[in-house]
């Protein structure tokens, strides 16, 4: 559907963009993510023709963005960072003037800006002025111009920023209504929003992209891997003489706090977090469960710690700050 090689953006001797290169597949929600200055407005600029790179290429359904631009760019909906909004205007005032921007008949105008008002929910303001609207139902007139002309893929710039809570919640879940008849490219610098919608992340730190695969896939990446959590009922010298034992242990890390350490009618619990490789993690599993049992101690708990989107981000945009240095170093 889209397609990007190695993409580089320069302003100056600074880099905005550097050799990005991706594929993005029909069908999807996709998640842009990084921290502020990563490159993602570029790149999202870039792949809509709304700005040149420096070098590299983009293809819309094999359509360059910049040799066939009518063709590919009809193929995109697009809402920047800053909703571009005529606020003296009605929402439907706004949504027909797009609409002829985009070539939309005037037989069949009203219906479209009709249709898109439906989809995006703002029916009941579409002839009240912009500018006495909320900023999640001009969110929402931002994204209903985008949709103008049902275009294959919709192209979403940090889309929640500035709203209130119950507004990033409405704005979640028309993205992902969108996400059933659209390809949805989401840019946030919001991990929880990213692992909320999207299917597929790509993460982009300094212009570079350091990972690009589904977020359960990205956890399984993670050169910490994965975790276990364990109480027991022993104290904490049985239970870490157990589990230092059991060779697949990478770490053992005492998670006890002062309530569990304390005896309570005799008994006493111990809580660890242990760590091993993500492909051995059921296996350490059913050893610790043995071990346990072999000892007639009780397992209150034995569970697999979910790696966050936000695990998974520090470590990766660490790697890639340690990258940096030793190159600049060399």
């Amino acid at each position: 559907m889209i397609t990007a090689k190695h993409l580089t953006k320069m302003y100056g001797n600074s880099k905005a963009v550097d050799d990005l290169s991706f594929t993005i597949e029909e069908g999807h929600i996709y998640g842009f993510l990084g921290p502020n200055g990563a490159g993602k407005s570029t790149t999202l600029n870039i792949i809509t023709g709304c700005l040149s790179p420096t070098s590299g290429e983009v293809s819309i359904d094999n359509l360059d963005i910049y040799e066939n631009s009518k063709e590919a760019k009809k193929k995109i909906g697009y809402l920047p960072e800053i909703p571009p909004l005529y606020v003296d205007q009605t929402p439907r005032e706004y949504l027909e003037f797009v609409a002829d921007a985009k070539k939309v008949s005037r037989k069949e105008k009203k219906d479209e800006v009709e249709r898109v008002a439906s989809e995006t929910h703002i029916e009941d303001v579409l002839d009240k002025p912009i500018k006495f609207l909320s900023k999640g139902y001009r969110q929402r007139v931002g994204i209903s111009q985008a949709l103008i002309g049902d275009p294959q893929i919709v192209i979403l710039d940090e889309p929640t920023v500035g709203l209130d809570p119950m507004q990033i919640l409405e704005i979640r879940e028309l993205i992902y209504e969108l996400g059933k008849k659209h390809t949805v490219i989401l840019s946030s610098h919001i991990l929880s929003e990213v692992q909320a919608i999207c299917d597929k992340v790509l993460i982009i730190y300094k212009g570079k992209m350091v990972a690009f695969d589904a977020p359960e896939n990205l956890g399984k990446t993670m050169s910490s891997g994965a975790c276990l959590e364990i109480i027991c009922d022993c104290d904490k010298a049985a239970a870490k003489d157990i589990l230092e034992s059991i060779e697949s242990i990478k770490t053992i890390e005492d998670d006890s706090d002062e309530k569990s350490d304390t005896s309570n009618e005799g008994e006493t619990e111990s809580k660890f977090i242990l760590h091993a490789d993500s492909a051995e993690i059921k296996m350490v599993a059913r050893e610790v469960f043995k071990a346990f049992a072999e000892k007639d101690i009780v397992l209150y708990e034995l569970h697999q710690v979910k790696t966050t989107l936000e695990d998974i981000f520090i470590e990766l945009t660490k790697e890639e700050e340690s990258s940096d240095d030793s190159s600049t170093k060399a």
